[in-house]
């Protein structure tokens, strides 16, 4: 019979550390909350050295301590210790405690819980205790899944549970429910390479020995899992259990044990099946027939049995095996060696890591710490966080770089949005990833995603700028007034940032004098206040107004003329009825053709010009019409006038000639013609002018 023992056997880190806090805290006033391990041998040991295992809190006295087993408790056990003054030894497993830290976060975004495993499990009941005890837990891939909420849903694992089972589970929320979920991949990598062996050994063995507590969870999944691939399981507690006649002819036997199975077990059960052969062989020969073949490789951890203790090292006892192995003192976890604290432990498990196989075994237990760092590392980035390495190169199909012992590869389809035909460029730079697949089975590869982050990160923007532009457009009317920041200026205007939001100050809108750029008002960089004018939230635009808050020339005109005052300003416009001086910028008087000169003038432009300065008399003053009459012969004196006849006499030619015309009286000079600036343009003549 050919015995095949899993390599992933014996405690897991989690179940050791709490084994090894029960052997060794005082045991005077001290609890463990719940049974500390599926596993009644360890269980009675515990025991023996008076430690008290409890179901409920309250039978913990106050000021007690408290053993928190590798299952984890809820959030309320924690806070009623602190009240109650227990001191908590917690032993809670490294992947329960990040399982927690997801609910409580998740929960906390005002997200549904959903975890997957065995409702009454204690890992399960105290997982739904960080989200209030609402989570809702799911076991089968039948279950009903319309009782989801209509809402984003979280969904973890329970770190011992079927892999397989769990992505049924996954994919048939996905299919049947169709809600918003996110999954956390929390189900332990030795729980996984655990169940990944048993299945793998099932398929090539005649015979399957599940060793563990009958209440163990993880065991039972293994016993599940290995019945699939092979027609003879057998579950066993203990060599107790061991039924030599039903497995005696079956050629290839293998063994697999759980994560709360002691190494001890697994030998007692050897040395049954060794003792009950018909050659009666001697456990040495079987256990030799187990280390010929290839049973570590290099960066495996193991966990061994120390035997010896010398001033080179350590010597240790390899799992499932009586072949001893040094290890070197250099290895050894410690900030100065003595023998004499090794010699103390001569008996207990430690864990070490094989840092190379060939030509002999070499283990270290100071590269475990390495080892530990990267699987928190893995487990946090497979959860969804972002991480950063350089790459290292690249080929056909995208980029490659390296994180601890795991290669990284970056698809050239997910480095950015679009297409990246030079990938050479990328070398030497830094990447930042999120995990897209984790690889395990023949190499450590880690796939991922650049492109992932970048679209994240540009949807963010743009849903925080559309959530501050709602926000802004909800806020703002027209007329209202507003301050705002100059950021630039063109040649049409001012863009200006109120509230985070460009507006634009047209040109047009700066002054009422007119300006030819925008600098001749405002300052880059600095604070004015602005009307608003129009907005148009469709096309995301907002026009406002500067000048709309200054007063204008002719509202301050009454205040600095009067009719009868004289005013010196410019020609700036000549037209048929007369001449508009620029008295100041924004106010404009007209001067009427009648009141340029006392002769009479057929067109200005016979005395005036645009540009010239002149001298003149306010007749009248209108500031609600904005209108400014103006007299430039008012300040000139009157010409004598020659006595007119009043009759026609006969000329000096004769009597023969016809009587002159009587000419048309003339207006008085004193007289003001009224005027509006769009006679002009109705085509008015002067004369019509003249006679209104």
């Amino acid at each position: 019979m050919e015995i095949i023992v899993a390599k992933s056997g014996g405690f897991c880190r989690g179940v050791q550390k709490a084994v090894n806090t029960a052997m060794t805290v005082p045991a005077e006033n001290t609890y463990i909350f719940g049974e500390l391990i599926h596993n009644p041998d360890v269980v009675r040991q515990i025991t023996d050295r008076g430690l008290i295992t409890v179901e409920r809190l309250e039978e913990v006295p106050n000021g007690a301590t408290l053993i928190i087993r590798s299952h984890g408790v809820g959030q309320k056990i924690y806070e009623e210790c602190e009240k109650r003054n227990i001191k908590i030894v917690d032993c809670t497993c490294e992947f329960v405690r990040r399982t927690q830290k997801i609910i409580r976060e998740e929960y906390g975004k005002g997200n549904a819980i959903v975890i997957v495993g065995e409702r009454s499990h204690p890992e399960v009941v105290g997982l739904n205790g960080w989200c209030e005890d609402s989570a809702f837990i799911f076991s089968s891939e039948d279950d009903d899944f319309s009782v989801l909420p209509e809402k984003k849903c979280c969904i973890v694992a329970q770190t011992t549970y079927s892999a397989k089972k769990f992505e049924k589970i996954i994919k048939n929320i996905g299919n049947k429910s169709r809600k918003t979920v996110e999954v956390f991949q929390t189900i332990c990598y030795t729980t996984v390479e655990r169940q990944n062996e048993a299945s793998e050994l099932a398929k090539k063995c005649d015979a399957i020995l599940v060793i563990g507590g009958l209440n163990s969870s993880n065991t039972n999944k293994l016993f599940d899992i290995c019945a699939k691939y092979c027609p003879n399981v057998f579950r066993l507690a203990s060599a107790v259990e061991l039924e030599y006649k039903k497995i005696k002819r079956f050629k290839k036997v293998g063994i697999v044990t759980g994560a709360s199975t002691p190494n001890a077990q697994t030998q007692e059960v050897l040395l049954k099946m060794e003792m009950e052969t018909e050659a009666k062989a001697t456990m040495e020969e079987v256990v030799a027939k187990m280390d010929n073949q290839p049973k570590f490789k290099k960066g495996q951890l193991i966990t061994a049995t120390i035997s010896e203790a010398s001033d080179a090292g350590i010597a240790v006892l390899l799992p499932n095996t009586k072949k001893e192995i040094m290890l070197d003192k250099d290895e050894v976890d410690c900030e100065v060696y003595n023998k004499d604290d090794y010699a103390a432990k001569l008996g207990e498990e430690i864990e070490l890591m094989v840092v190379a196989v060939t030509p002999r075994v070499v283990l270290s237990q100071k590269q475990i710490k390495k080892v530990k760092e990267e699987e928190a590392m893995i487990a946090e980035i497979s959860s969804g966080k972002e991480f950063e390495v350089e790459c290292k190169g690249f080929n056909k199909g995208g980029l490659t770089a390296e994180l601890g012992s795991y290669t990284v590869f970056v698809p050239a389809r997910e480095i950015r949005s679009g297409y990246v035909k030079d990938l050479e460029k990328y070398v030497g730079k830094k990447l930042r990833l999120r995990v897209l697949q984790i690889k395990t089975e023949r190499r450590k590869e880690i796939i991922a995603s650049q492109r992932v982050i970048i679209e994240e990160e540009k949807a963010a923007k743009e849903a925080a700028r559309a959530a501050k532009e709602a926000e802004f457009f909800a806020s703002i009317h027209v007329d209202d007034i507003v301050e705002g920041k100059v950021e630039r200026a063109t040649s049409f205007g001012a863009f200006v940032s109120v509230n985070g939001f460009d507006c634009l100050a047209h040109i047009s809108d700066l002054s009422w004098t007119g300006v030819k750029a925008v600098t001749d008002v405002l300052e880059i960089g600095k604070k004015y206040q602005f009307k608003v004018l129009k907005i148009d939230q469709e096309s995301k635009k907002v026009s406002i107004g500067y000048k709309q808050l200054q007063p204008q020339p002719w509202e301050l005109a009454a205040d600095k003329y009067a009719e009868g005052d004289v005013i010196h300003g410019k020609i700036v416009r000549i037209v048929p009825f007369g001449a508009f001086v620029e008295v100041e910028k924004g106010i404009d008087g007209l001067v009427h053709v009648s009141q340029i000169s006392h002769e009479f003038l057929e067109n200005p432009t016979t005395v005036l010009s645009i540009g010239q300065e002149v001298d003149a008399k306010i007749l009248k003053l209108d500031c609600a019409e904005r209108k400014m009459t103006l007299s430039i012969k008012a300040l000139e004196p009157k010409p004598e006038v020659a006595e007119r006849k009043s009759k026609g006499a006969k000329g000096e030619e004769g009597e023969g000639k016809e009587k002159s015309k009587k000419p048309r009286a003339a207006k008085p000079a004193d007289e003001v013609t009224e005027w509006n600036e769009g006679d002009l343009d109705a085509g008015v003549s002067i004369a019509d002018l003249l006679n209104k």
